[in-house]
């Protein structure tokens, strides 16, 4: 094979055996559970959910390769339940195997549909891997009959690591005066994937001659003059998202028109950039306008039954809509700040007024003895307290400043007078 031949250095570098993996030692490590399930020889159907370069594809050919099961992969972009039946089949010639499934997010009801009986009767392992929350894009059916595991974002430990490893491992890059003297910059725009760390890498070798001494200004240099190679290949995943997001947030429709081209073009599921926006909705705009939340779920509902290209159309009303809003993020707040105050105190006891009383003993307790009914109570309304003695008087909502809200700031001040300051 010529080096012209060689597949990518990310591909080159691909472990084989668990314990070459860098990174996801909680499910790899000493005791932990595929290490114990590579162990028995018995490697159940799971979900891999997890980032984009954090080693979902080969975690899975790991354990093809150290169980010696035939191994198969179908990417969900362009595979169809022909293609799932026909491995199926296969699998059941060959008396069981491991059928990868990449981007299984994007498999419908249907190609997912198909895939049950196989792995209820154990005639294939099913591994999927997924970006996106099992929860909402595997159907329960599915979900239910198999683990789901958690991939985290590599370290930047875990990346130089990787990165050391290719200079003095690769069959190629050991062969190369490589020298990495500033690594911020390869941390920074490989954002914890290893693919794009080792693709990075290959592209500033493939520039340069020997000696090649890799600082933060020739990896900035040689990334941007390579871009195009990465968004070919859908790195920018990410940063068009944001970009999107943060237009919205900031009120800009055609710079959230824009964004959201790009996307479509590139591919993007529509389905994310629905959900995406349903998160915005009420994360950014929130009672400012809560409409704003009605309308991006059904969006995002319609877009899943309508689907590509005409969704477009509903992304796009969506999406300017959303950034045309009135902003507020005060919900978003308001839940951070809760949750902050509830990992800070703990568990503290619930008020007595406040706490049920089925039994008689309850009642004797005096469980429930001074709770204050609103609706026996004009304006549907009683002055009482409700949080726990420890955080009493504690603001966690502050009404944003806009037209909705500004009435709901007056609703409150009415009722509570001075007690949360409204």
């Amino acid at each position: 094979m010529t080096r012209a031949e060689l597949p990518p250095l990310a591909e080159r570098m691909r472990p084989v055996k668990l314990s070459q993996l860098v990174g996801q030692e909680h499910l790899t490590g000493e005791g932990s559970a595929l290490h114990l399930a590579v162990r028995s020889g018995h490697i159940p159907s799971m979900i891999l959910w997890g980032p984009p370069g954090t080693g979902k594809t080969t975690l899975a050919s790991c354990l093809a390769h150290e169980t010696r099961q035939p191994f198969f992969t179908l990417s969900a972009i362009s595979s169809g339940v022909r293609d799932v039946r026909e491995v199926i089949e296969q699998a059941r010639n060959s008396g069981k195997a491991i059928l990868f499934i990449d981007e299984i997010h994007r498999f419908n009801k249907g190609q997912q549909d198909a895939l049950l009986g196989a792995v209820e009767k154990g005639i294939i392992t099913l591994i999927g891997a997924t970006t996106e929350n099992p929860s909402f894009e595997v159907n329960a059916a599915l979900l239910s009959r198999c683990q789901v595991y958690v991939l985290k974002p590599l370290l930047p430990e875990h990346l130089l690591e990787l990165l050391d490893r290719a200079c003095t491992e690769d069959v190629i890059l050991r062969h190369r005066k490589i020298e990495i003297t500033e690594t911020e910059a390869l941390l920074r725009l490989s954002g914890g994937d290893a693919r794009r760390a080792l693709t990075l890498l290959e592209l500033i070798v493939n520039s340069m001659p020997d000696p090649v001494h890799i600082t933060n200004e020739v990896t900035s240099r040689v990334a941007q003059q390579k871009i195009a190679l990465y968004d070919k290949s859908g790195e920018q995943h990410y940063d068009i998202i944001s970009a999107f997001i943060k237009s919205i947030r900031g009120s800009d429709p055609n710079a959230a028109v824009y964004y959201l081209a790009r996307m479509i073009e590139g591919g993007e599921d529509v389905k994310f950039i629905a959900r995406r926006m349903l998160i915005l909705a009420a994360e950014d705009i929130g009672n400012a306008n809560p409409t704003a939340l009605v309308l991006a779920n059904a969006a995002f509902q319609a877009v899943d039954v309508i689907g590509h290209p005409e969704a477009r159309i509903i992304l796009s009303q969506c999406a300017i809509y959303l950034a045309c809003s009135p902003k507020s993020n005060s919900s978003y707040t308001a839940i951070e700040k809760a949750l902050e105050t509830v990992r800070q105190t703990g568990d503290l006891p619930v008020p007595l007024d406040l706490r049920n009383a089925p039994t008689g003993l309850m009642k004797k307790l005096d469980y429930g003895k001074n709770y204050r009914y609103a609706h026996a109570f004009e304006g549907n309304f009683a002055f009482m307290e409700f949080m726990p003695d420890n955080v009493k008087g504690m603001v966690f909502y502050e009404p944003g400043k806009n037209a909705r809200e500004d009435e709901m700031r007056k609703y409150l001040r009415e009722r509570w007078k001075e007690k949360y300051g409204y």
